[in-house]
């Protein structure tokens, strides 16, 4: 059963098109997130649904209501939304229990009150705003609209305005809070370690289009197309020649993963995550020569870029274990592990 339904949606600001034919569907209880790049439209989306703007054509469904075809529209106060900006937009001049008691009624305050110790600031209700952390004034937020029991919660891209650390540690709670209630969830973000992490679906948004929409695990392992699999982490991209199933490119003869029938004989695009690469220092435990031109350092693993030998242009990422010891102009051989992507060299190019 589908809390949101979204059918034919098109939006369009002036002679500028936002969204084109979007079709969606979010599942009671379940935490999709819309995954695309600034501009691609997140934000107008969550809008729609909310019932901030409207359609130019399509239909909205929360529930099993209809509450935009395009003749006639639920007012946002009506449809059972709780939305989750950015920036938390509290009143500067409420206390944290008059932020999420606005606009309640007599019963719902008393909920409100439960949310706020729900989100842990049931102490912190006499604070205000501005004596609060970023990270506090986000679960205030979320407080706010988990008080009307909603039947969705929208959230905004809530999390990147805040540091690194604090990102990690309350997106962890406020999913918790959100499955402890089972509350049907749509997350907006660009950030693509947010969407697999956090989402039980992820859709891709680009060019006002639903590109996909699929189980993180599956997507990020099973990419329909190639513009899908580079527009979700890191990948290589090599140019390769299909034979008898067998891809041939600058790193030899590399395995394929054949979902459905692999490509034709002839030109092929393979893909290859950077975890897919393990370097040796020595040539019998790899097969193809390079040489480290960077290294990034990221604690838990690092990234490290690669010159192919023999090549001007043929450049690799690799991820590595964190204590792997490597410097720039170090000579290493490359070990492919696991199976390629590969699709016909017709596929469209994602540059």
């Amino acid at each position: 059963m589908s809390a949101i339904e979204l059918r034919g949606v098109e939006k369009r600001f002036g002679r500028t098109g936002v969204l084109a034919g979007v079709d969606l569907e979010v599942p009671v209880g379940s935490t999709t997130a819309i995954l695309g790049a600034s501009g691609s439209g997140k934000t107008t989306l969550l809008r729609l649904i909310a019932g901030f703007d409207r359609p130019d054509t399509g239909t909205i469904a929360i529930g099993n209501r209809t509450v935009d075809d395009g003749r006639r529209t639920v007012r946002p106060q009506d449809r059972g939304v709780g939305y989750v900006p950015q920036d938390g937009a509290l009143f500067p001049h409420l206390t944290v229990a008059g932020n999420v008691g606005f606009g309640l009624g007599r019963r719902e305050q008393q909920h409100g009150r439960e949310m706020l110790e729900l989100v842990g600031l049931g102490s912190l209700a006499r604070r205000y705003p501005h004596q609060l952390s970023g990270g506090q004034q986000q679960r205030v937020a979320l407080a706010r609209a988990l008080a009307i029991s909603p039947h969705v919660v929208l959230l905004d891209e809530p999390f990147s305005s805040l540091d690194a650390t604090l990102r990690v540690e309350l997106r962890r709670d406020v999913m918790r809070i959100l499955k402890e209630t089972a509350t049907t969830t749509v997350l907006v973000t660009h950030d693509q370690d947010e969407a697999l992490t956090l989402a039980d679906h992820v859709a891709m948004l680009s060019n006002g289009r639903i590109l996909i929409r699929a189980e993180p695990r599956e997507l990020y392992h099973h990419p329909p197309d190639l513009i899908a699999a580079t527009s979700l982490g890191e990948a290589n991209v090599l140019d390769a020649v299909m034979h008898a199933g067998q891809a041939r490119c600058a790193l030899g003869n590399v395995a394929i993963y054949a979902n459905g029938q692999p490509p034709p004989d002839g030109p092929a695009r393979l893909l290859l995550r950077p975890e897919q690469l393990a370097l040796h220092p020595q040539p019998e435990l790899g097969t193809t020569r390079a040489t480290v031109t960077e290294v990034h350092f990221h604690g838990h693993d690092i990234l490290v870029h690669l010159l192919l030998a023999d090549t001007d242009q043929e450049t690799l990422i690799a991820r590595c274990p964190g204590d792997l010891s490597l410097g720039a102009g170090q000579t290493v051989w490359i070990e492919v592990l696991g199976l390629a992507r590969a699709w016909s060299a017709e596929t469209p190019s994602p540059d």
